[in-house]
């Protein structure tokens, strides 16, 4: 069966900030809006629609595009998976920043044809965008992640994310990315320093969290029932924390 349209659509703006065009009443995401890549690839997409005479095949004959497992992985997994009490992590604005630059690279690449030379095409330019090195191989981690998922979902090829998975992550001096100097504790002497303009519940949360080592959003939602008392040493146990949905449990000891 084939679909007809009498005009060319124009580019619009989706919700997510994503330009989309619709034909043959399906959508096409093309990367940011405003940006060239999003208005090259609407041109290019619009000059093949034109020159198949405004026509589109059955979307059961396309094949699935980079653009289509990211919004499938984004909506099916991401906005579900990724969240915590009724709220969506952290995780989930770092792999849409991920993701963005894939799609703005290969988002109307069929996924059977990204490759690992694709991948390393998309790391190149997280490098580019001066991200450091540790922050590049964790996005490309997690661009891997969204083939894995489509893998195991029979959205993508098997030997597509064996393929990627090839793609090594950069050595410390031997990539164009920059380098960070490692996260030290903050000088006993800065703390010392900050104490006395604060409240004093203040000055006993970082009193608190500097002697025990936990975390700052612990120390915010310490409450007496957490606490174990019954030995010489107490053990506080948060809640929620950090690792929990590892199955893992959290124990912060308060005493000598």
């Amino acid at each position: 069966m084939i679909r007809t349209n009498a005009r060319v659509p124009k580019l619009g703006r989706h919700a997510s900030g994503q330009a989309v065009v619709r034909l043959g009443g399906k959508d096409f995401y093309l990367g940011r809006f405003g940006t060239p890549d999003a208005q090259a690839q609407y041109d290019t997409l619009i000059a093949e629609w034109l020159s198949r005479g405004r026509t589109l095949p059955q979307a059961e004959d396309a094949e699935l595009s980079v653009n289509e497992l990211v919004l499938a992985y984004l909506r099916q997994h991401v906005e579900t998976h990724y969240r915590k009490n009724g709220k969506a992590t952290s995780e989930q604005s770092l792999i849409k920043s991920a993701l963005r630059v894939l799609k703005d690279a290969y988002g109307l690449a069929p996924v059977s044809q990204f490759g690992p030379l694709a991948l390393k095409v998309v790391r190149q330019r997280m490098v580019e965008s001066k991200l450091c090195r540790r922050v590049v191989n964790k996005q490309i981690a997690r661009v891997k992640g969204c083939f894995k998922w489509g893998t195991e979902n029979e959205l993508v090829p098997p030997s597509v994310f064996h393929g990627l998975q090839s793609v090594a992550g950069l050595k410390a001096g031997r990539s164009e990315a920059r380098e960070t100097d490692p996260v030290k504790p903050v000088p006993d002497a800065f703390v010392d320093a900050v104490l006395p303009f604060v409240s004093p519940q203040v000055k006993a949360m970082i009193e608190l969290q500097r002697l025990t080592g936990m975390r700052p959003g612990e120390v915010c939602l310490m409450r007496t029932c957490d606490i174990d008392v019954t030995g010489k040493v107490w053990i506080y146990r948060p809640q929620a924390h950090k690792t929990e949905h590892h199955g893992k449990a959290r124990e912060i000891y308060l005493g000598p």
